[in-house]
């Protein structure tokens, strides 16, 4: 059979068994970074101190890796309720990082006249995930200024009787917390679930993990991602246990393994660590931004997370990229996605070299 006929077999099967929504997906892509200061996945750049690693590496020798993990990884949650201040009203689930805690949560409430709301811009993997799930997207514009328009949102409630809700608190990629008395608003108004993704809780000032098993239709998400454990894929939920019960049941057996287990709770037990490192990056980014702001051409926004969103003149966002990419800094191109996001470049926040290299290359490239 010639492999022309062999193609043509297996682009049939395809078009027969795969999903159309998904034949219609683009894969989620992660560009390549080797060779370049890294600036565009909202990371932490700084390593463990030496004597910090140390002490994790005789650690791990200990682990036995022949074993399944916990299965409820109990120890680490003793952790995790102390770091972040779950409430005792709160149960915990805990997923390989934030986007299996979205899959499982829609997985279990999947259905094709259900719909998940959002606003727009936000994350990404609310859309992907649901329609994985084969569910119903829907999301309410944000104002000019990235700001929470509650009329809208509220009257996308109305129209869409959402089973669930996401809202990014601070929000990706926009990096601003909304207004605090407007998401209460949402999460009286909701007919289902509210989950607040807390992802960028520790460069942010706000929170509402302390509502969290009090308000019976509302969860509270966290990572340790952007704690500079990124490589660990952690993340938590916490809520009413009636709910989590439900969620625990698409959850897979083993989901985190005994690597990621032991390494974060080691972390959690340096948690000044992690918190110094977080303030260096706060200090950073107020830095990074008062510069950025001098730049007259861009519009910069004030970000409350690690990351910060600016817009450049019409139609020069991919320029500015592809001139940045050239001089070795990778940052996210936004400008693709449309819409609101036309022109705009995101940017992590790095360490002081890395941020006065971005600026050096930035003003170069403007």
């Amino acid at each position: 059979m010639s492999n022309k006929k062999i193609s043509n077999s297996i682009s049939d099967s395809i078009k027969q068994w795969i999903r159309p929504e998904i034949r219609a997906l683009n894969a989620y892509h992660v560009p390549p970074a080797s060779n370049c200061i890294k600036l565009d996945a909202m990371e932490n750049p700084y390593q463990w101190p030496e004597s910090m690693v140390d002490e994790w590496l005789g650690l791990v020798r200990d682990v036995e890796l022949n074993r399944y993990p916990d299965p409820s990884a109990s120890a680490l949650k003793d952790s995790l309720r102390k770091s972040m201040s779950v409430p005792e009203g709160a149960d915990i689930l805990l997923g390989n990082g934030s986007d299996e805690l979205i899959q499982m949560i829609l997985m279990a409430i999947a259905g094709k006249e259900k719909t998940v709301l959002s606003v727009n811009p936000s994350f990404v993997m609310y859309d992907m995930v649901a329609t994985y799930a084969g569910m119903k997207y829907a999301s309410a514009p944000l104002n000019e200024d990235f700001s929470l328009n509650i009329e809208a949102f509220l009257h996308a409630i109305k129209q869409h009787n959402p089973a669930i809700i996401f809202i990014a608190y601070p929000n990706n990629p926009t990096g601003n917390l909304f207004d605090r008395q407007a998401l209460q608003e949402i999460i009286e108004a909701a007919p289902g679930l509210v989950v607040i993704d807390e992802a960028y809780h520790a460069f942010a000032d706000d929170s509402f993990m302390s509502e969290a098993g009090y308000i019976d239709n509302l969860l509270v998400m966290r990572t340790v991602s952007k704690m500079g454990l990124a490589g660990l894929r952690l993340g938590l939920l916490a809520g009413k246990s009636q709910w989590l019960a439900e969620f625990d049941k698409v959850r897979l057996p083993y989901n985190l393994n005994v690597l990621t287990q032991a390494t974060a709770k080691f972390a959690l037990a340096h948690q000044t660590v992690l918190d110094e490192q977080t303030t260096i990056i706060r200090n950073n980014r107020e830095l990074l931004f008062a510069e950025l702001s001098k730049l007259e051409s861009l519009q910069v926004y004030p970000s409350q997370a690690n990351f910060i969103l600016f817009r450049t003149e019409e139609n020069q966002a991919s320029i500015i990229f592809e001139k940045l990419k050239d001089a070795g800094v990778l940052i996210k191109n936004l400008s693709p996605v449309g819409g609101a996001l036309q022109d705009c470049l995101r940017v992590t926040v790095g360490m002081p070299n890395e941020n006065a290299a971005f600026l050096k290359a930035l003003k170069q490239a403007l």
